[in-house]
């Protein structure tokens, strides 16, 4: 089993199917996967697959971000957050005041990797980028993994992938991961 200095990470959290409060815009959301509770989410072995010293990049749903939920899971996996990646979205959707209009990231870290100071978003950064990929759901963009690369060394996992990328080792029912959690059998 690989041990990996960068792991990025969007699980699949215990969302709602159903978006809009009723009327002419309410709409399901197409989600192609089983969810995982709260606490099946911490229960992963991430941690061990970290190196004693490396990077984390959580994606996350604004609600269990603003509540905490987001940073208890990073701890849970032996990270302690440090900041965060706000990734604005092109076509947000149905919106509004309060909408989709944004994904956070939380960046975490463990041991003594530390962040590039002249490359790292300063706190908050509104960072736009459009979905490359059509409308897969969770599909992580090309320029974010690039903004990655970029921060952190490798090796490299994404967990939860939709799709595979050269020079990274993922996990994921779409992805036909290279990664293995510990505990599975190869």
């Amino acid at each position: 089993m690989n041990r990996y200095r960068t792991i990025v990470a969007d699980p699949p959290w215990p969302i709602t199917r159903r978006m809009g409060a009723g009327g002419r815009r309410a709409r399901a959301t197409e989600v192609p996967y089983a969810f995982l509770s709260i606490e099946e989410i911490k229960a992963l072995p991430v941690e061990g697959l970290a190196e004693d010293s490396a990077h984390l990049y959580l994606w996350t749903t604004r609600k269990l971000f603003r509540e905490g939920t987001a940073a208890e899971v990073a701890r849970a996996w032996g990270f302690e957050p440090k900041g965060e990646i706000i990734w604005g979205l092109r076509n947000p959707g149905m919106g509004g005041f309060l909408g989709n209009g944004h994904e956070p990231v939380l960046l975490a870290s463990r041991g003594r990797l530390a962040w590039p100071k002249n490359k790292l978003p300063g706190g908050v950064e509104f960072w736009r980028q459009a979905y490359l990929h059509g409308k897969d759901h969770s599909t992580k963009p090309d320029a974010f993994l690039d903004h990655v690369e970029g921060l952190s060394p490798e090796p490299r996992v994404e967990l939860f992938a939709r799709r595979a990328r050269f020079g990274w080792d993922y996990y994921g029912d779409e992805s036909l991961g290279t990664a293995l959690m510990p505990g599975e059998a190869a």
